[in-house]
Parts: C-alpha cells; sequence; structure tokens
C-alpha cells in the first residue's frame, strides 16, 4: 500500500508540467517575440532612412566641397594628380530653375552651340513676359516654335515636358528633394526628347549633385581612356568599375576627365 500511495502522491506532481495549458502562454510569448523583433529591425531600417531631402548630398557649389573633392581624388587616384594640377579647379555655373534648365537642354540637342544658342535666344523672347515656366511654354503656339528655329519634334518634347510639370508629374521641388539618382534618371526620361545623357548633365551642372558618373558622354569616356592608357573608350561597365574609386566624387573626376580629352595632356605617370 505504501508503495501504491507514493505512485498516486507523485502523479498530480507530474501532471501539471506535461498538460497543453502550461505551455500555451509561452508559445504566444515566443511567437510575438519574434513578431517584434521583427518590427523593431523595421523600424530601425526605417530610422536608418530618413526622408529623401535628409539624404541630399552636398552640392558642389557648398563651401570646402571642391577642395574636399580634390583631395579625395588626389588620395584615391594618384593618376589623377597631374591632371588636377594641370587645370584651374572646376567652377560651377548658378542654375537655371529646374524646368528652365530642362527645356534649355532639349533645345540644345544635337545643334552647334552657335546655332543653339541663337534658336535659345529667340525662345526666350518669346517666354520673356511670363519667363520660362510650363505656363508660359504650354501657351506658345506650334507655329511661334518653328518661326524661332524650333523643330516640330523639339517643340512636341517641350510640351511633353511642361505637361509633366503642369500636372504635378514632375515638380521643381520634388526634383530638387530627389536624392536617388535611379529615381531622378526614370522620373525625367520619362519626358519625350530626355535620356540618360540629358539627365547626367542635368545632375552636374543644375542641381550640382557630387557623384555623378556620365558614363556615356563620349568627352568623359575618352578621358578614362587616356587616363588608364586603354586601346579604347571604355563602355558603361568598365567606365563604373574603373572610377568607382572615386566615389563620393565622380562629378568632379569627370570634370577632370573632360579636361583631359580637350588637352594634349598625355597619359599620367
Amino acid at each position: 500500500m505504501g508503495e501504491v500511495e507514493e505512485v498516486v502522491k507523485e502523479t498530480p506532481r507530474r501532471r501539471p508540467p506535461t498538460t497543453i495549458s502550461t505551455t500555451i502562454p509561452f508559445r504566444p510569448r515566443k511567437l510575438r517575440k519574434l513578431t517584434n523583433t521583427t518590427t523593431s529591425s523595421n523600424k530601425n531600417d526605417l530610422a536608418l532612412t530618413p526622408p529623401p531631402v535628409l539624404l541630399l548630398p552636398r552640392p558642389l557649389t557648398s563651401p570646402g566641397e571642391i577642395a574636399a573633392a580634390i583631395d579625395h581624388l588626389r588620395l584615391s587616384d594618384p593618376l589623377l594628380t597631374p591632371v588636377i594640377a594641370a587645370h584651374e579647379p572646376p567652377s560651377f555655373p548658378v542654375p537655371l530653375p529646374p524646368f528652365h534648365s530642362l527645356a534649355r537642354s532639349i533645345l540644345y540637342q544635337q545643334l552647334s552651340p552657335k546655332a543653339a544658342s541663337t534658336i535659345y535666344t529667340r525662345f526666350l523672347s518669346l517666354c520673356s513676359s511670363i519667363s520660362v515656366s510650363p505656363s508660359s511654354v504650354l501657351s506658345l503656339s506650334p507655329q511661334a516654335l518653328r518661326a524661332a528655329g524650333v523643330s516640330a519634334r523639339k517643340a512636341s518634347y517641350l510640351h511633353d515636358l511642361a505637361l509633366k510639370f503642369h500636372s504635378d508629374v514632375l515638380s521643381e521641388d520634388k526634383i530638387l528633394a530627389s536624392s536617388d539618382e535611379g529615381s531622378l534618371m526614370s522620373a525625367l526620361t520619362a519626358v519625350r526628347g530626355i535620356g540618360p545623357w540629358s539627365v547626367h548633365m542635368f545632375m552636374i551642372f543644375s542641381l550640382h549633385r557630387p557623384d555623378v558618373l556620365p558614363v556615356g558622354d563620349l568627352g568623359v569616356r575618352k578621358g578614362v581612356r587616356m587616363l588608364y592608357g586603354l586601346d579604347k573608350v571604355p563602355m558603361a561597365a568598365e567606365m563604373e568599375a574603373l572610377c568607382e574609386s572615386w566615389r563620393p566624387y565622380r562629378s568632379v573626376g569627370a570634370w577632370y576627365m573632360w579636361r583631359l580629352a580637350e588637352s594634349t595632356l598625355s597619359r599620367p605617370g
């Protein structure tokens, strides 16, 4: 009987650990913990990704930015040192408003500088009373643009650009606040007549972005070929690889490649 009594007494002591009810609270707690960890991670990720305006790089026209770029390029790629020494530091003009700048880039496409300047001056005269804006461009008739020397094709490009700004598909605020090159490229190349090269030029000379590499620009490609002693001008992927060390100042590196391509300076070294 004593042995039987011991077994009976042990049974209730064992039951609580083996019942499902004692484990149920732990399972959802574990799930909640995992869920909270994921949510916390997501929150941390979001915290590390502030609004685009906070991620904007310092424009090249910011005080000390060109000097910082030159110091970086000298250290990151010694082949650039004699190129930098042979030229004055780059300077960038006060930019036009984004819409005006993009309209100008359309007018200048595939024309000699002299012809483009003449047509652009006439275009400005057409818009002079209300400035170069989406509304002023939309108010211009195709006949008026043709009389100023603007081709029918470019007139359609200008009209498409103005419509996208007028409908707020594009806006100056959105463009200025955009920190991602890919997103800005996609948005602007959706405008008829604006391609990757035009966007790269716009980013460098209007937005003054410091880290733009115009891989499709022949002058920059020629400069890179000269700098590295290549047999032929590099393609986009090779350009990206060769100029990787220039980050985050590839725009300034590109500026020196234009100067190198224009000069008679042989390969440094």
